[in-house]
């Protein structure tokens, strides 16, 4: 069994089963070519029936279909039947349609006939990829319990035990594999940038650049100039060439935030971008090919705007390939807890970081508007008033403090037994400890605090 595994690109895990171990090796370089990372050559079909029987995963497994001891399609039901979620393609040297109906009924998604080009290979795995992608967003929508996720460590910033906000997060995982526009959604405040981030960490564009845009910061008549570049001379004062936004996030991701405030004449040059990956710089002819993948946030209603013609119709379906909403913190009060003991040990630099119940049972309290930018901005500003002692209600700004209980939200913490904040830290960074395999190293950094800290902590806990 032999492995090719090339970090920074494409990371879906595929095994090719062939008996011919020249063509076995003449697909696996074809695969790395293509950019896929992690690849496993296998010539004996029965290794690869007791891998997967032995709880083997695998995204895709591309399978010959003459071998000996084991035939294709006996290896096809073995799979399907271990592991349903592997999407699997059948390669074989005799193009028969009963043969291929034949695979096609016993669950693969697609036959390919030897030899196999580069473009036919990269276009059948493109479109198995996006079938099983599909698929596990439609299981994750069925889901009752709480979606684990593959890659924690990319979505680690973002604080949260909100089941919602977990599908959010793992239906976000899922997306970014893939190379659709996504749109997020939410109220101001929730973490959209946060979450577009989040989306390029778990990408395989991870290692290109991410380039954030506030669409409502940049003046119609610098649109062109700023994201297409000029040439010199393109206009009076420009001396020299300049490379705009979309030359500067080649291969990358570009995140256009508060896309419901891009005027509507210029929707139609972004949309062209979408569709063809072709601009023109100012002051140039010449088209030019760029390959990014486009995240788009805003905290308007889209479609009341295409319906008030203000939002170009085909713009918001093609931004629209997956879309993200984001619950405001008022949806995702058991979160309230997590994030302000984030928070305080962030800006009071303290690990032993506390706040008195009383003050607790006001933050509960409280709808936060501005949400959670909002609440980071009250416990930073509220630990300065503590100087180190525990953040009491005295500390919180006069407007949350003053406000009569009656107009107070209520809430299914607010109304029931508080934990501890040292039990609700526990219980996070155990939760964290496990996602990542329980590996410290990991796990420190994704909570962002030293690798001593959490020894201590884990030493405290009674974890070794």
């Amino acid at each position: 069994m032999v492995q090719f595994d090339r970090g920074g690109s494409l990371a879906n895990k595929i095994i090719v089963i062939d008996d011919d171990r020249d063509y076995l090796e003449i697909l696996g370089r074809k695969l790395k070519k293509l950019g896929y990372s992690k690849v496993t050559l296998e010539s004996d079909p029965l290794a690869a029936a007791a891998a997967f029987e032995k709880g083997a995963g695998y995204d895709l497994a591309l399978i010959d279909m003459n071998m000996p001891e084991m035939d294709g399609l006996s290896l096809l039901e073995t799979i399907k039947n271990t592991s349903p979620g592997t999407e699997c393609i059948m390669v074989t040297a005799v193009n028969e349609a009963r043969t291929a109906v034949d695979c096609l009924k016993k669950g693969a998604y697609d036959y390919l006939v030897k030899p196999v080009a580069a473009q036919t290979l990269a276009h059948g795995l493109q479109r198995a990829m996006e079938h099983k992608r599909l698929l596990e967003l439609i299981d994750l929508k069925k889901g009752r319990t709480p979606p684990r996720l593959d890659n924690p460590e990319a979505f680690a910033p973002i604080i949260t035990g909100c089941r919602a906000m977990l599908h959010v997060l793992r239906e976000a995982e899922l997306h970014a594999i893939s190379n659709v526009p996504i749109l997020i959604t939410g109220e101001s405040g929730t973490g959209k940038e946060l979450l577009a981030r989040a989306v390029h960490r778990a990408s395989p564009r991870a290692d290109k650049p991410f380039t954030a845009v506030n669409m409502a910061s940049i003046a119609g008549n610098l649109f062109e100039a700023e994201f297409f570049g000029h040439t010199r001379g393109a206009f009076t004062g420009a001396d020299k060439q300049r490379a705009g936004l979309l030359a500067n996030t080649n291969g990358g991701t570009l995140f256009l935030d508060e896309i419901g405030d891009l005027p509507l004449d210029l929707q139609g040059k972004l949309l062209r971008v979408l569709q063809d990956g072709e601009y023109t710089m100012v002051g140039s002819s010449k088209p030019r090919q760029v390959d990014l993948r486009i995240i788009a946030a805003t905290n308007t209603d889209l479609e009341q705007m295409v319906t008030r013609k203000t939002f170009r119709k085909d713009l918001y379906y093609r931004i629209k390939g997956g879309w993200l909403h984001l619950p405001p913190l008022r949806r995702r009060k058991e979160d309230l807890p997590l994030l302000i003991s984030a928070f305080g040990r962030k800006y009071s630099r303290q690990d032993n970081f506390s706040i008195t119940p009383e003050a607790m049972e006001i933050l509960l309290a409280y709808d936060f508007p501005g949400n959670v930018r909002e609440l980071k901005s009250i416990i930073q500003s509220s630990l300065n008033l503590a100087q180190g002692k525990p953040l009491a209600p005295a500390h919180l700004p006069e407007h949350i403090r003053q406000r009569p209980k009656a107009t107070r939200s209520p809430s299914r913490i607010a109304n029931s037994p508080v934990k501890p904040l040292a039990q609700v830290e526990k219980e996070h960074i155990l939760s964290v400890y496990q996602a990542t395999g329980c590996n410290k190293t990991r796990t420190a950094r994704a909570l962002g605090i030293g690798l001593n800290t959490l020894r201590r902590k884990l030493a405290r806990y009674g974890v070794r």
